[in-house]
């Protein structure tokens, strides 16, 4: 297909896992991928290094960073001195919303990738949210999804006056952490290039007992796969 016949989705991309397999399905649909991340005084300010990369390697034909401070407001682990906590298992995670929740977090970039679609003359935004293996988060959900899809389309001008209407894909919707990493593998994401870690060192290097990083290490065990990372203190998966 020539490039110029693609049409234009803004993809969010935070450089990890789930946002670098989003990136490559979005591609491998046939879309012209505009990857959007977000520098917003996260504790993992890492992950913007991994997007810029994701990117790269991920044929995002742009990668725009867009700068807000939710330090502002805190009330997270990952935006406020709270610690992480280290060490849960799936079970722990099953219940309740955890800290390392962000007030509002994907309701404010979701407003972001409008915003920037509508530029665009896009009709679509891809989002990497997960409703299975993931940590409570009630952004990530369908009904979420859905409600603002419908705000959405009364709330820009392309869809009041041009009768546009905005579709938010979310693939990994109902897929679990080893089903995206094989979705991802066949569609050739460098899963090396990513970064899922909610704590890591100053040098990127993950820390292997938060959430997102025992996920990650559950979903490659689950395929008999080796995390390409290397971890400070590996989780003991079963």
């Amino acid at each position: 297909m020539d490039i110029l016949a693609k049409k234009r989705a803004v993809v969010l991309l935070s450089g990890g896992l789930d946002s670098a397999t989003v990136l490559a399905i979005a591609r491998s649909q046939g879309f012209e991928a505009y990857a959007l991340s977000f520098s917003y005084g996260q504790r993992h300010s890492w992950e913007l290094q991994a997007a810029a990369r994701v990117a790269q390697a991920g044929g995002a034909a742009q990668h725009r960073v867009a700068t807000i401070d939710l330090r502002a407001f805190g009330g997270s682990a990952l935006t406020d001195d709270i610690a992480v906590p280290k060490g849960r298992d799936a079970e722990d995670m099953s219940h309740g919303v955890p800290v390392t929740y962000v007030p509002a977090r994907n309701t404010i970039f979701l407003s972001f990738a409008l915003a920037w679609a509508e530029v665009l003359g896009s009709s679509d935004i891809f989002i990497g949210v997960n409703a299975l293996d993931y940590s409570g988060y009630p952004d990530c959900r369908p009904e979420f999804i859905r409600a603002y899809e419908q705000m959405a389309n009364l709330a820009t001008r392309a869809g009041a006056e041009e009768h546009h209407k905005l579709t938010i894909h979310a693939p990994l919707m109902q897929m679990t952490k080893a089903e995206i990493i094989r979705e991802g593998m066949k569609l050739g994401v460098d899963y090396s290039l990513t970064s899922s870690c909610y704590d890591p060192s100053p040098d990127g290097t993950p820390c292997g007992q938060c959430d997102s990083c025992f996920l990650r290490q559950k979903g490659f065990a689950e395929n008999g796969m080796a995390d390409p990372l290397q971890y400070r203190d590996p989780a003991q998966v079963q």
